[in-house]
């Protein structure tokens, strides 16, 4: 599991991308949660590159899936994971994966391929729904005691998938494991007790729920749809 992720600074090139990315070149350390720690942020503000960086760091494969599996398709990941420390705690860790919305397709596809069945349910994850594969991923082969990160889960799940994904994550953080997050989600971003951090121009944010953009953005809408559509649309 891990206790912090920090950046050394030795060898950046901060006019090379990433750390062009101000929320990653302000970057210093980082406490997480010991259950939950959720990344939050506009698209580019950084959040799936910190969030890869660390699944790397942490010895995962770029493309995604546990840390025995090698799918390597086109490699896309930044560099920051070289520059990243994990300091881990000492809780015991018996499973892990990493799952990258963007590249389940090839990592289902691999599965397929290995003629792996243990743990992804009786049917084949590409014979079901975007969203039941994710599922069936977190309640087959999410086994517990576990390091689970996440990019961006909610791109394929319905509002009651996001909460059958939150009930999984509660399960398995009871047994002991870890979350770590990105999300645009208001929903996922509502775990109760999780670390939240925004991602922006300002850096790296430790925020509160009811101040993030997200629940924001959200509670106007659906306080008052008509008032909120009126000034979107209006010229």
């Amino acid at each position: 599991m891990i206790r912090s992720v920090s950046l050394t600074p030795d060898g950046i090139d901060a006019a090379r991308y990433p750390f062009t990315i101000p929320a990653i070149r302000s970057l210093t350390t980082l406490e997480l949660h010991p259950q939950v720690t959720l990344f939050a942020g506009e698209n580019g503000s950084g959040k799936s590159t910190l969030i890869e960086a660390i699944a790397v760091a942490a010895g995962f494969n770029a493309e995604g899936g546990s840390r025995n599996m090698r799918v390597a398709t086109r490699e896309s990941h930044s560099t920051l994971h070289e520059h990243l420390r994990l300091v881990r705690d000492a809780r015991p860790q018996s499973d892990g994966w990493f799952l990258r919305s963007e590249s389940f397709y090839n990592l289902a596809t691999y599965v397929e391929q290995l003629g792996e069945v243990s743990g992804y349910g009786d049917v084949p994850l590409h014979e079901q729904s975007h969203g039941e594969s994710f599922l069936t991923l977190a309640l087959e082969r999410f086994w517990g005691k576990g390091l689970y990160i996440l990019d961006e889960p909610e791109a394929a799940l319905s509002v009651r998938g996001q909460l059958a994904l939150m009930r999984r994550m509660h399960e398995l953080c009871v047994e002991g494991s870890q979350f770590v997050v990105s999300t645009h989600s208001p929903v996922l971003l509502a775990y109760p007790d999780a670390r939240i951090y925004v991602l922006g121009d300002d850096g790296i944010v430790e925020t509160p729920y009811r101040e993030t953009e997200q629940y924001e953005l959200t509670r106007l809408f659906l306080d008052d749809r008509e008032r909120f559509l009126h000034h979107l649309l209006s010229e």
